[in-house]
């Protein structure tokens, strides 16, 4: 279980495809205290760790994962927002982040609001709701949502946040990685199935 609270950029190093999964391999402050077995959120999505050989490491995405997010378009360069594993005696500081992609929403507009960043995006509704006031996470960032709307959302973004993350590179037309809340998608899930309004 992640918090949404970035502890890093990582940058991918390699790609190499085998079958339909692809490996990716990786650098991040941290890698000299990562160890095989060890679940990392890479852009809010969870990974395992396959390979230590410091100075970098290796994960794999098979194909629903790569299907479901923008990994499949990660390449040599690519920035990548980093968290481990919420220890067990750790603060939350974010919002309970699963680490599992819902779907990607669509950056439609990005507004400079001299002091903070207001992001709008698109989302298909069928994969999940939003609520004014409630928790997003965008790209493994735990964000509040501004405006909400069927098929759209927004965020505003503080200095601390766009500069140690990679949400600062994003452009309109560009992808994330979305994970609704857990707590909304067994609300939505419970309403469909009851049939309840």
């Amino acid at each position: 279980m992640f918090t949404g609270i970035i502890e890093g950029l990582g940058k991918v190093l390699r790609t190499e495809k085998e079958g339909s999964n692809v490996h990716f391999d990786m650098e991040s402050p941290f890698t000299a205290e990562l160890r095989v077995d060890q679940s990392v959120s890479h852009d809010g999505v969870c990974l395992t760790v396959t390979r230590v050989d410091y100075p970098e490491y290796r994960v794999t995405a098979v194909e629903e994962t790569l299907s479901r997010t923008t990994l499949s378009a990660w390449q040599p360069g690519t920035l990548v927002n980093l968290e481990r594993c919420m220890p067990a005696n750790g603060r939350f500081d974010g919002h309970i982040v699963q680490g599992h992609v819902d779907d990607q929403a669509v950056l439609t507009g990005l507004e400079d609001r001299n002091g903070s960043w207001k992001l709008t995006f698109r989302h298909n509704p069928a994969a999940g709701i939003t609520v004014q006031k409630g928790s997003i996470c965008l790209n493994g960032v735990s964000l509040t949502v501004v405006d909400s709307e069927a098929d759209t959302f927004s965020v505003v973004i503080i200095p601390f946040t766009w500069e140690h993350t990679n949400l600062h590179v994003l452009k309109p037309g560009d992808a994330v990685n979305i994970e609704f809340d857990i707590l909304g998608k067994y609300m939505q899930k419970y309403l469909s199935v009851t049939g309840s309004h």
